[in-house]
């Protein structure tokens, strides 16, 4: 079973997206039994909440049910998952960070490293934004869990 990570900064817009958008797309494949999927925030600010109204909204209404509650990336997250994907650069980096000895460089990616429209690049924080931004995030996220998950399937 392959674990992977989904991280932002607060664990309420964009990782616990992926996350349940990963979950969807897993078991639509037939393939959930080979992934485990979690996701957390580098920041402490909203740990325990549930995610924000708009991107359960969101999820809704593109048929994907979010279960989950925000935590934050822990050292050990290192060792117990084999993919760890970042939003953005600066989650990265933050991350990055945490890996002092630099052991666990191989498991760190971008989230759009796997979008095949834009690799590498950022999927923009939605949260100071309106629904057309969470939209957009949704369309970001799709390709790249879904290209992920094709991918790791090879």
């Amino acid at each position: 079973m392959k674990k992977v990570l989904f991280v932002c900064l607060g664990n309420i817009c964009r990782s616990p997206l992926a996350e349940g958008l990963a979950k969807h797309l897993a078991n639509e494949k037939g393939v959930s039994d080979q992934f485990y999927f979690d996701s957390c925030g580098t920041s402490r600010y909203h740990i325990g909440e549930q995610p924000d109204d708009r991107t359960l909204k969101n999820a809704a209404n593109n048929g994907i049910k979010l279960d989950h509650q925000a935590r934050q990336f822990e050292k050990k997250d290192f060792r117990d998952f084999e993919y760890i994907l970042a939003m953005d650069a600066a989650n990265l980096s933050n991350i990055k960070i945490l890996d002092q000895a630099k052991q666990f460089g191989d498991k760190l990616y971008l989230m759009r490293d796997f979008d095949p429209n834009n690799p590498g690049a950022d999927v923009p924080d939605p949260y100071f934004g309106g629904e057309q931004g969470f939209q957009n995030v949704y369309d970001i996220l799709e390709r790249s869990v879904n290209n992920f998950i094709e991918t790791e399937l090879i």
